[in-house]
């Protein structure tokens, strides 16, 4: 069976539904591909942490209630070393700006019920994707689904469909630029049933490693702490757990994390990867699959986002005025975010772990670091302007 459209999208991630969407509002037609089930990414359960651009972006979309009704904005996060807590007002370093902490999967409903509201189709569950015809006029991606053969001939497609997906491996791999660096720590994180700890996200770094507290609802709290990336759960009791998190979160006034019954536990490798070849003929790369950003400056999604806003207003472009103008500045254009986030992310690492086989000198440097962003108001602003996100390039245009 052979369909056409003008855009194939290749993943029903952030990157893949919010093209749909912006494609929709441009007239432009679009299929999107998901090797997973509807249930299958719905459920998949993911922190997020969205910047002003991005819950902005949302709104205007018409797929930002939910959000607005269940998420938790924040005002500004806090530092915790040496034993003290010291908090970064977002808004009065940003001129008005905050974080909306509201989870990953729950994004994903929103999407995709509205993805599917407006007649964009979405089959679920493919797989054997493979893409043909890249540089060619008319590209083609072959897949089966509900074990039939088909394919969708297309004028691009849209790769957001993450870093293990089909669509940056058809690039040939002499072509491209890719870079990656793999962080010796990881990210053991649990789900508890607790009431809040804290109002707001407390980043601590302590001589025993890194930890976050975060909330997920007034019963619920998602907690990480630095790991070695080959650690399992099984190691792990939930009395040793908490009694990890108190000492790596104790302050001098007596504050002590809230705990309760754990219901999820599980361990994340750390790494920071760019591929630099955004666009390979009628193939752009957008979303996971083109960047990859460790967890602690919090801006994965949030990349992907603005990703699809450049490539929305490139196609836009191009149907409307019939030039490839802005499609062959989209990856110079997405790349200058993305280095910035990647930068932000890595500074954010570097600067809250303690690595293993560290000397005692790069930990004297840590604490300097960190000393110095709490006391000054520019190291501090440079912080707050980062982590509630920088505007997303081309986004009048939407």
């Amino acid at each position: 069976m052979h369909t056409t459209t003008q855009v194939g999208i290749i993943g029903a991630g952030p990157a893949g539904l919010l093209l749909a969407l912006l494609l929709h509002r441009k007239g432009i037609a679009c299929t999107v591909l998901e090797q997973r089930t509807r249930q299958d990414i719905e459920a998949t359960i993911k922190a997020g942490v969205l910047e002003h651009p991005t819950a902005e972006l949302l709104r205007q979309l018409g797929v930002g209630a939910r959000m607005d009704q269940e998420g938790f904005v924040h005002e500004g996060i806090e530092l915790a070393f040496g034993g003290r807590r010291h908090r970064i007002d977002l808004p009065e370093l940003t001129g008005g700006k905050t974080i909306t902490v509201y989870a990953q999967h729950e994004v994903i409903k929103d999407l995709v019920a509205a993805v599917l509201a407006n007649g964009t189709p979405i089959e679920f569950g493919v797989s054997d994707v493979r893409l043909d015809g890249l540089e060619t006029a008319r590209p083609t991606i072959h897949y089966a689904h509900t074990g039939n053969a088909r394919s969708l001939g297309c004028d691009f497609i849209g790769g957001c469909d993450g870093f293990h997906g089909p669509s940056r491996q058809a690039i040939p791999a002499t072509l491209r630029q890719e870079h990656l660096k793999v962080y010796p720590c990881g990210w053991f994180g649990i789900l508890c049933e607790a009431p809040p700890s804290s109002k707001e996200l407390i980043y601590a770094q302590s001589d025993r490693g890194f930890a976050l507290l975060s909330t997920r609802s007034q019963s619920i709290q998602r907690l990480y702490f630095q790991c070695d990336p080959s650690d399992h759960v099984d190691n792990w009791s939930d009395d040793r757990i908490w009694a990890e998190f108190q000492a790596r979160l104790a302050n001098t006034e007596g504050w002590q994390v809230q705990e309760g019954r754990i219901f999820q536990k599980g361990i994340i490798a750390m790494r920071s990867f760019i591929c630099e070849t955004l666009r390979h003929g009628r193939l752009f790369l957008a979303g996971d699959s083109a960047h990859i950003v460790p967890p602690t400056g919090a801006k994965g999604l949030n990349l992907a986002a603005g990703d699809v806003v450049l490539l929305a207003n490139a196609l836009a472009r191009y149907y409307r005025d019939d030039t490839e103008a802005g499609l062959n500045e989209y990856p110079e254009r997405a790349l200058r975010r993305i280095w910035r986030g990647e930068h932000f992310s890595w500074w954010m690492t570097q600067m809250l772990h303690d690595m293993e086989g560290e000397d005692s000198i790069t930990r004297r440097f840590r604490r300097a670091q960190l000393d110095y962003v709490v006391s000054s108001r520019a190291a501090s602003t440079a912080l707050a302007e980062n982590y509630v996100g920088l505007p997303f390039e081309g986004i009048e245009q939407i």
